[in-house]
């Protein structure tokens, strides 16, 4: 069954306005000089002042306007065993390790219904889910580089996919009668976490890298429901699955799963195969919960991409996933609703 964990309250104290952004960031799929494993071991847990700055966040809107929200963290349990990882066999330095063992969606019927429609194209070149009638979860980087906000992200968009109705009209270039394409949607406001900026955290820690979109218009498909990430022991099913657009297959959903090689408390290191362009994409969970037929699903991370890191004097890689513990449970729960009054339970 699904663990369920006391979630700590996001208030908003103050919201200020800032001047708008420059939008002059150039968009990086894959990320360099970033915390990884053997930094992470060594970073203190933040006490209660420095995580109400880091989960102060900024909105921008879609006029290019942009404020700053302080807030206030209640009931936050402050873990004092730090930021432990597990030890792992280093790997050869490759996005896909040794068989690809992704699967191309190419069946409109399953491409279109869930749990693949609620993947995501975001317009930065990313993969995003839907986790709301309005709400798109995704990763910060695909939208600010830790300075500035990516050019792309001034007008930016979302792709829902949908199945071209065959009719009457003259059949596009390039196109096949009733394969999906996108739907395009504006995006009204995004919401990132101060964490992410690299004025607040020095090194870019990958622990604040999610950001969450609201759409201008809902989108009436099924979405899916975010859960507490559970440590690799209580896992149900021991599996993680992702689906997203991956570059290097174009057009096409790309679907993975795995299991999780190493955690610390804000990320998850594991060895799915993923190209650039699966970045953002939400990772989840399955459950069959005991006498019932349906699988239950719940979003537990998102996923951030390939890292290289020196360890030891030497380069090695892994996929990482940011984990959604119960603190950023509360902040995108928050950031969903506008109120706390829904995010009790995690």
């Amino acid at each position: 069954t699904w663990h369920l964990k006391k979630i700590p309250q996001i208030v908003r104290e103050r919201t200020f306005s800032l001047d708008s952004p420059k939008f002059e960031a150039k968009t990086k799929l894959e990320l360099n000089s970033v915390c990884g494993i053997e930094c992470q071991r060594k970073l203190p847990v933040p006490s209660l002042s420095e995580l109400k700055n880091l989960l102060s966040y900024e909105t921008v809107f879609e006029n290019g306007t942009r404020t700053l929200t302080e807030v206030n963290v209640l009931g936050a349990v402050l873990d004092p065993a730090g930021n432990t990882t597990t030890r792992r066999p280093s790997r050869k330095k490759r996005q896909i390790y040794g068989t690809d063992s992704r699967f191309s969606i190419y069946d409109k019927r399953f491409m279109t219904n869930f749990p693949f429609n609620t993947a995501v194209k975001i317009s930065t070149g990313c993969s995003g889910i839907l986790v709301s009638p309005k709400h798109v979860l995704t990763a910060a980087h695909c939208l600010h580089n830790g300075k500035d906000y990516v050019k792309g992200s001034k007008r930016l968009r979302v792709g829902l996919m949908k199945t071209k109705s065959r009719g009457n009209g003259r059949k596009r270039k390039g196109t096949s009668d009733g394969m999906p394409s996108f739907q395009w949607t504006r995006v009204k406001s995004t919401h990132i976490p101060k964490g992410w900026f690299k004025g607040v955290s020095g090194d870019i820690a990958l622990d604040y890298d999610y950001a969450v979109l609201e759409l201008k218009r809902p989108h009436k498909r099924k979405y899916m429901e975010m859960g507490i990430s559970p440590t690799i022991k209580m896992m149900p099913g021991s599996m993680i699955h992702f689906s997203g657009f991956d570059n290097d297959r174009s057009g096409q959903l790309v679907y993975r799963f795995c299991s999780i090689s190493d955690e610390s408390n804000d990320l998850f290191y594991q060895y799915c195969d993923a190209e650039s362009g699966s970045t953002g994409s939400g990772i989840y969970l399955r459950l069959k919960e005991p006498n019932k037929k349906k699988w239950k699903r719940k979003i537990i991370a998102v996923y951030s991409g390939h890292q290289w890191v020196d360890i030891n004097g030497e380069q090695q890689d892994y996929n990482v996933a940011v984990r959604i513990t119960p603190l950023k449970y509360a902040q995108i729960c928050f950031w969903i609703h506008g109120n706390d009054e829904n995010c009790a339970q995690g």
